[in-house]
């Protein structure tokens, strides 16, 4: 649309060399129709070619396929490298004695790079799993809805959710918080 409001304000006329509605049309009159026309149409195109592969890769992922690479380091593959790391063999040494199971590699040893990257991960995994979440305390937030100021409907709704299935003793030890902190709230 952008480009058809350029064109036309540059005074490009529009020619259509085949079909039924051959000949020149200026942008001031017909022109003006046919550019927006080829426009609106060009831009449906354009949605059009960006859904589909979206829509396809949806359909993909409930099927189970999300695409990319297999990987190349399995589960299996990953355990005994661990165990064989934790022993102290060296990773370069502990790659050579795995084999890739599947793919156009399928037979061959992983690189020494993927097997690094395949352990970090391991290990990152396992740190998440072990840290401990501190218990924190809840920030007041504004939530604000359509129009200027808060919405009431939204902070009613929101309260209900927030409220809902929770006992008196939390109840009054949220509203014991709020008057030592001063908050009316």
């Amino acid at each position: 649309m952008t480009l058809s409001g350029q064109l036309q304000g540059a005074g490009v006329q529009l020619e259509l060399l085949t079909g039924p509605l051959t000949g020149i049309y200026d942008p001031g009159c017909m022109g003006a129709m046919f550019f927006a026309v080829l426009a609106a149409a060009a831009q449906i195109e354009r949605n059009y070619i960006r859904e589909k592969p979206l829509e396809g890769q949806v359909t993909a992922a409930s099927k189970g396929n999300h695409g990319g690479r297999p990987k190349v380091i399995d589960d299996d593959m990953l355990t005994f490298a661990v165990a064989l790391k934790d022993k102290g063999v060296p990773v370069p040494e502990s790659a050579k004695k795995l084999t890739i199971k599947v793919g156009k590699n399928a037979g061959k040893s992983p690189s020494v790079a993927s097997l690094y990257w395949a352990l970090g991960e391991a290990e990152q995994q396992q740190d998440d799993g072990a840290r401990v979440i501190e218990q924190r305390r809840p920030v007041p937030a504004r939530i604000t809805g359509p129009g200027s100021g808060t919405h009431p409907e939204l902070m009613e709704r929101l309260t209900r959710q927030a409220l809902e299935g929770s006992n008196d003793d939390v109840l009054e030890l949220l509203a014991q918080r709020a008057a030592d902190e001063g908050n009316p709230r």
